[in-house]
């Protein structure tokens, strides 16, 4: 009687271990999930928004230093059809001074940031440095040459 009562007393035991180690490794992988979710929520908004800043320039001095600039309210920012914001965007400032005045841009260059607001648990972020170059003038000897022919000059 005795040794049955310990040998259901460690079958119970290793039971609850491995039922202990089960539910941690089904709550890390929900975890990994939900911030590669997260991440291609704050990708997707970059690429959602990349025309309009590319088209927006003039107004990114004030848009600097603040949230969400108002011009931005065209972009589509459900990327899963529920009518809820799953992402912001905002502009920062590269730091091309010194002091850095996250509030002024010198060198025509800024970080466009979108933060997935989707999962509040794993928030993700994701910046790229964008550069306006003004367009202008096509030239024949410039890297690239026009209409693709590889600068042939």
């Amino acid at each position: 009687m005795v040794v049955t009562m310990i040998l259901i007393t460690a079958l119970m035991a290793g039971a609850a271990t491995l039922t202990s180690m089960q539910t941690k490794a089904a709550q890390s992988a929900g975890l990994s999930r939900t911030g590669l979710s997260a991440l291609y929520c704050a990708e997707s908004g970059l690429a959602a928004a990349r025309a309009m800043v590319a088209a927006s320039y003039p107004q990114w001095g004030a848009a600097l230093g603040q949230p969400e600039p108002s011009w931005l309210a065209g972009v589509p920012h459900d990327i899963d059809g529920d009518n809820v914001a799953d992402f912001t965007i905002t502009l920062r400032d590269n730091e091309d001074e010194t002091p850095n005045d996250p509030t002024h841009d010198n060198d025509l260059t800024v970080f466009v940031v979108s933060t997935c607001v989707k999962y509040p648990d794993q928030p993700a972020e994701v910046a790229e440095l964008v550069r306006f170059n003004g367009g202008g003038n096509c030239y024949e000897a410039q890297l690239g040459g026009c209409g693709g022919n590889n600068n042939a000059n």
